[in-house]
This record gives C-alpha cells, sequence and structure tokens, in this order.
C-alpha cells in the first residue's frame, strides 16, 4: 500500500514538472531544452507507470524488463541534452546582463559629456558676455570719475570701481570652475595642480602634491572624472574635516592610474556616507563617475584619524 502511495505520489509531481516545463517553453529563449526535460518527465510518469502496474494487476515485472531499461535510457538523454541546452540560457542571460552594463555605463558617460558641455557653454557664456560687460560699465566709471570734482562722489565712484573689479574677478573664477581650460588644454597633472596652487596660497589649507604624470595626456572622460573628484574631496575636506594638511599623490603605471588622498582632519564614521547629515558630501555622485571609467574608489575615516582615499582606473 505505501510503495502504490508512493508511486502515485512521484507521477503526479512529474506531471506537474512537466507542466512547468511545457509552461517555461513560452516565456523564455531557447525553449528546446524546456521541450527535452518536459518529454523526460512524461517519460518518467510511464517509466513509474510500469513500476505501478504489478502492484494493481496480475502482471509481471519481468514483462515489462526490456522497455522499463529503454525507459530509462531515454529519460537520461532526454535529461542530458535539455541541460546542455538550458546551459545557452545562462550564457544569454550573462550576454543581455553585459549588455545591460555597457548600456549603463554609455548612458552614463554620455551625461557626463552633456554636463561638461553645458559647463563649457555657461562658462563661455559668463565669460564672454557678462564680462565684456562689466569692463566697459567700469571704463565707463573711470571716465566719470576722472571729470567729477566732488571728492565725496569721487570716493562713491572709487569703491564702486572696486567692487566691480571684485565681480570681474568672480566672474573668471566661476567660468574656471565651471570648465577649466588648464584642463581642457593641458592636462590633469597641470590642472590639478594650479587648483592646489590657489588654496595654497589662500594660506586656509597646506595640501602637498606628488605625480609623475608630467604632460601625458589621457582620454577626456578619465581627466575630467578625475579631476572633479578630487576637487569634491578638497573641497569636503576644507568644508567639513577642519584639518590642516591634504596629501594627494597621483601617478601612472601598468596601464593603470592610481589616486591616493588623505588629509588629518577629524574624520567621520563612514557608515552615514548615505545619511541625510553627509549627503552634501556627494560621495555617491563620485563613485558613480569613477564606476564610469571601470574604476574603483575606497574611501576609509575614522573619527579624529582623518580621512582616506584610493582610486584607481584604467587608461
Amino acid at each position: 500500500m505505501l510503495l502504490q502511495f508512493a508511486l502515485v505520489l512521484a507521477m503526479l509531481l512529474q506531471v506537474f514538472a512537466a507542466g512547468i516545463s511545457i509552461k517555461l517553453t513560452r516565456v523564455t529563449k531557447y525553449n528546446v531544452s524546456w521541450m527535452l526535460i518536459s518529454a523526460g518527465f512524461i517519460i518518467m510518469v510511464v517509466r513509474c507507470l510500469v513500476e505501478f502496474l504489478p502492484t494493481i494487476s496480475d502482471f509481471a515485472q519481468q514483462t515489462f524488463r526490456e522497455l522499463y531499461v529503454w525507459l530509462g535510457v531515454a529519460v537520461s538523454l532526454f535529461f542530458a541534452l535539455g541541460v546542455f541546452w538550458i546551459q545557452k540560457i545562462f550564457k544569454y542571460m550573462k550576454k543581455v546582463e553585459q549588455e545591460k552594463r555597457d548600456m549603463e555605463k554609455n548612458l552614463l558617460n554620455a551625461i557626463i559629456q552633456a554636463e561638461e558641455t553645458e559647463r563649457k557653454r555657461f562658462a563661455k557664456d559668463l565669460h564672454d558676455g557678462l564680462g565684456p560687460i562689466l569692463s566697459t560699465v567700469k571704463m565707463s566709471l573711470s571716465s566719470v570719475t576722472r571729470i567729477e570734482k566732488d571728492d565725496q562722489t569721487k570716493k562713491i565712484l572709487h569703491h564702486t570701481d572696486l567692487v566691480i573689479d571684485e565681480a570681474i574677478k568672480s566672474i573668471r573664477e566661476i567660468s574656471n570652475n565651471l570648465s577649466p581650460h588648464i584642463l581642457n588644454n593641458f592636462g590633469l597633472n597641470k590642472a590639478v595642480r594650479n587648483f592646489i596652487n590657489k588654496i595654497n596660497y589662500s594660506d586656509t589649507i597646506k595640501i602637498k602634491y606628488t605625480s609623475n604624470f608630467g604632460d601625458d595626456r589621457f582620454d577626456t572622460n578619465t581627466e575630467v572624472v578625475l579631476y572633479r573628484v578630487l576637487c569634491e574631496l578638497i573641497n569636503n575636506t576644507i568644508k567639513h574635516a577642519e584639518a590642516t594638511t591634504i596629501s594627494i599623490l597621483l601617478e601612472k603605471s601598468d596601464g593603470k592610474i592610481t589616486c591616493r588622498y588623505r588629509d588629518n582632519g577629524k574624520g567621520f564614521d563612514k557608515s552615514l556616507l548615505y545619511s541625510p547629515q553627509l549627503s552634501g558630501m556627494g560621495f555617491s555622485n563620485m563613485v558613480t563617475r569613477i564606476n564610469s571609467l571601470n574604476g574603483s574608489f575606497d574611501l576609509t575615516s575614522e573619527k579624529d584619524k582623518g580621512t582616506k582615499a584610493t582610486i584607481i582606473v584604467p587608461f
């Protein structure tokens, strides 16, 4: 009785499995594999039936012995062929996943390029549009200052002239920050050094910079991304870390660019990187940009022990 129940249960499960395999032929690629597996399950049902018949009738098991063996061979063959075809499904899935990653990377690169193009356009509009207007105002003001005799008025005009000078200087700095001409014309090494020299000149923090790049140039995307990420790291240190020194090593070797960044600031809890408290640090933005270059970004920080970052990208 127990054997009969077990055989019936096995047949029901095999029929159910065959039904699922048949259903999968409609929703997956390379559906030949599921047809073969379905056939294998159906043959297994027949095989179980051959075993079940002697338990409820006068048929001797030896009567179906040869059929039972051939059914076993058929099951093995169908399952083996089915599994062989299933591996093609996994290869196809891997191919689709790779195409998806490539598409995401291309989309991200397109966004970065569009952002840089818009930065350049805006910087040019500021420099070539508003800059000359302010220069013209300054010239006109200088002419009025020479004509005006009243000392109080001259003082006001002189002060206005200084304000216009400061506005022109600010426009140049904003334009350069939006799209640094040094990066476009002379490369990553000189652009980073120029940015650091300005900060060192302001005496707010001391930055030590070392590089073996020389005048080497790299892909435009690589230079732009590394420059933006380094500027973001430096700005974060100045704003949040209360550090006095920063050290930056930028070197190329074995087909990759390595950047090692370190400050002596107060550090922070790394688990808070994605929290609202540190959302302004742009960590996810930096990681996304580095990932677009197939690079790696590793950042570590501890309370009162500063922050370290290691960036590696291929070139």
